[in-house]
């Protein structure tokens, strides 16, 4: 089996509830998300998303993905989809850097592989740990009382792990804070993301200003320095999500204790083999961790759900299913949400055919 095409199609993914907000007054209301496709020559087809949060989030854009996907594509024509180690290689020697294009490349050769070997992708990547993946539900930065009413929400569907987009003016955000744990039970899991937001100093003031509450910090300042400094005044479980972008910052993460937990992002790592090495590494060190991308429709919650459901529950802090998000569904077989968990499909692959009636026209085609 050797790599004949690639080609991708360009899909908008409405929100439905019109605009999610984080922290700098960013705000998307429609994602723009890359579906890949890897043919071979016996005529199977795996596939792969990327969908970056807007320019403003990681060093990512989606006309990135399908730039870069023309520029790599003529390297991998002819390489077998199922080597994904020396797939991988050949990727890192053809494009330095922008892990991000190459990740919707090493997610179809996945489910590829799991096509050939008809098996699921999680089984692929270790196993099947649990029947099913918890969820946690992003609620989108607003005022105190409107982000309380959606957590309430969500926690009436099921949900119990809530991620609080802060990073704005500290005095609000403790008060959202204060506001959002007021809502949920001890057994609740609650994260305040700011998202690189706040300045040090601001961050300090909002780990005083909840030293009482039952919250976790997530990424509070734009460097791992500041972040680190934060760390060692609060002695609130801490997580790390923007400045763990590679096993050297992992490895530098953990020798400082800088964190309790780490947010893996396939696409930020560079698909689903490099999110596997790290996510290994993390379980051999007992580190917990979010699993999950940046964004994305059926394809990448299909791609998380294979991830999380081969790791270990007890390193599994959360995951999420950014399929529920948006108003476009682009692929059948997906995971869906039930009573705040998804599993992972237990067909071949990623266990998902995709609507070509939704995907449109190829935007690249390499040959």
């Amino acid at each position: 089996m050797h790599i004949v095409r690639i080609f991708a199609h360009r899909v908008e993914l409405p929100l439905v509830e019109g605009s999610y907000k984080w922290s700098g007054g960013k705000s998307v209301s429609v994602f723009d998300s890359t579906i890949v496709g890897v043919e071979t020559d016996s005529g199977q087809i795996g596939y792969g998303e990327v969908c970056p949060l807007g320019p403003f989030y990681l060093p990512a854009y989606a006309d990135g993905v399908r730039a870069g996907l023309k520029e790599l594509g003529p390297h991998l024509l002819g390489f077998d989809p199922c080597q994904l180690s020396v797939l991988n290689h050949r990727m890192d020697a053809a494009l330095k850097g922008h892990a991000y294009v190459k990740s919707g490349i090493d997610i179809a050769c996945w489910d590829l592989l799991g096509q050939a070997t008809g098996l699921p992708v999680c089984t692929l990547m270790g196993g099947r740990f649990g029947e099913k993946v918890r969820l946690y539900r992003a609620i989108s930065q607003e005022s105190p009382d409107v982000m309380a009413k959606k957590v309430a929400g969500y926690r009436s569907e099921g949900y119990t792990r809530f991620q609080l987009k802060v990073g704005g003016d500290p005095d609000t955000d403790i008060e959202r804070i204060h506001a959002v744990r007021a809502m949920l039970q001890p057994t609740d899991r609650l994260v305040a993301d700011a998202n690189t937001g706040w300045t040090q100093h601001e961050a300090i003031r909002v780990v005083r200003g909840v030293r009482d509450v039952d919250v976790y910090i997530e990424q509070p300042c734009l460097t791992y320095e500041e972040c680190l400094a934060v760390r060692r005044h609060t002695d609130h479980p801490f997580v790390l999500d923007e400045n763990i972008d590679s096993l050297d910052m992992l490895l530098r993460a953990k020798a400082d204790l800088a964190m309790d937990v780490v947010n893996l992002k396939i696409s930020k790592l560079g698909g689903l083999t490099k999110t596997k090495q790290v996510r290994d590494l993390c379980v051999s060190m007992g580190i917990a961790m979010t699993l999950e991308d940046s964004w994305g429709g059926d394809i990448t919650t299909a791609a998380i759900a294979h991830l999380a459901h081969s790791t270990p529950e007890e390193y599994r802090f959360t995951s999420t299913d950014f399929n529920s998000y948006v108003t476009v569904s682009t692929a059948d077989g997906a995971p869906k949400r039930i009573n705040g968990f998804m599993e992972a499909s237990r067909t071949s692959g990623l266990g998902i055919v995709p609507k070509h009636h939704v995907l449109g026209p190829r935007v690249v085609e390499v040959f």
